[in-house]
């Protein structure tokens, strides 16, 4: 795929493009390495596809190369991965295998015009393609621990607690993500090959200020998930004191009973009980007595 940068992205063939200033470019791995030598880039090592956690950008003596990853929860759910660039001041070329930048560039020929078009202006818009809908799944995924709270206030504490870790690893991975693009945006706005327009650079700024505002989302949420496993504690906690108080009230009522049989189990020879009639019937009198009486102390404590 070989755009042109014009108002918008007009597709064109490979030899145009190397005609020309501002051109875009999305090639495979295995195309890369066949045609890199005709895109004249000064980069001082191959560019190879990042690891899925990886975005950076790297200055070569008269290119600039990089690789952006975007875990699931980036741009899209079902186009996520990673992908390498490499650009110098006539333009820029993708690196991708996963095809998400190709989806995203035919995104914005689709929907894009530019009164002032530039390599800047359309590195911007790619970028911000990346994070567009992220602020909206930050919000959903609010609004999913805010529900997760009122299940484990209502009681069901354990069954939260295997889907918050799994909320806890997103933000993580999140955090990570839009650290990343933090220092990626600053590389872009440091322009130490001069690729770059000075007055375009607000646009790498303003793609930084996006990337560090979601990222202090993503840090709040993090916080939120700390909040709300201490609350399972909590409830886990309260559970089982009230498992322990329980405990204890039938252990102090049996107590007295256990020593009132215990001590008629002895069966000595000259106890006066054991001959009486009415022996039974009384022991099991007191024993009533004893259970009801500890429960009714009990309740008036407020123990139970």
């Amino acid at each position: 795929m070989y755009y042109l940068i014009k108002e918008n992205l007009v597709p064109c063939e490979e030899s145009e493009i190397l005609a020309s200033n501002q051109y875009v470019a999305v090639l495979t791995t295995q195309q890369w390495k066949n045609r890199k030598d005709s895109f004249v880039m000064g980069i001082d090592m191959d560019i190879e596809l990042p690891a899925p956690e990886q975005t950076r950008a790297i200055v070569n003596y008269d290119s600039l190369t990089g690789s952006i990853a975007v875990p699931k929860m980036g741009y899209n759910e079902q186009i996520s991965g990673s992908f390498a660039f490499a650009l110098d001041e006539k333009g820029i070329v993708f690196i991708d295998d996963s095809g998400m930048a190709k989806q995203i560039v035919e995104d914005l020929a689709a929907s894009k015009r530019w009164r002032m078009p530039g390599l800047e202006r359309f590195f911007y818009d790619f970028l911000d393609c990346l994070i567009a809908s992220d602020r909206e799944r930050l919000e959903l995924l609010e609004q999913y621990l805010d529900r997760m709270e009122a299940e484990i206030l209502s009681g069901e504490a354990e069954s939260a607690l295997a889907r918050l870790n799994n909320v806890r690893g997103d933000l993580l991975d999140l955090s990570l993500h839009y650290g990343q693009l933090m220092d990626f945006g600053r590389e872009l706005e440091e322009n130490e090959n001069n690729f770059f327009v000075e007055d375009n650079l607000r646009y790498f700024r303003l793609f930084t200020a996006r990337a560090s505002r979601l990222r202090e989302m993503t840090g709040n949420l993090r916080d939120y998930t700390v909040q709300l496993r201490d609350l399972i504690q909590t409830r886990v906690d309260v559970k089982q004191n009230r498992i322990i108080t329980l405990l204890t009230v039938v252990t102090t009522i049996f107590t007295p009973l256990t020593l009132l049989t215990g001590w008629y189990g002895m069966n000595f020879r000259y106890m006066p009980e054991l001959n009486y009639r009415w022996s039974y019937p009384i022991v099991i009198a007191v024993s009533l007595v004893i259970a009801i009486g500890s429960l009714l102390y009990f309740k008036k404590r407020k123990w139970m």
